[in-house]
């Protein structure tokens, strides 16, 4: 093998563990503003809820 086909495979190495970590990283970032945005539909929905609730129970 010659030096310039080893440097290859090491660059061809190195850029998918980079990728694979970007990756990872990308996926985390996106399932977390999912999350987020999950989070704060439901917590909307119960305050408008709770907000019903307490309301209708001072006009009796």
């Amino acid at each position: 093998m010659r030096k310039s086909t080893l440097w290859t495979i090491v660059g061809v190495v190195v850029a998918v563990i980079i990728a694979w970590v970007l990756v990872n990283i990308l996926f985390s970032l996106i399932a977390f503003a999912f999350r987020l945005i999950a989070v704060a539909i439901v917590a909307l929905i119960v305050f408008f809820v709770l907000r019903a609730v307490f309301a209708r129970r001072e006009v009796d």
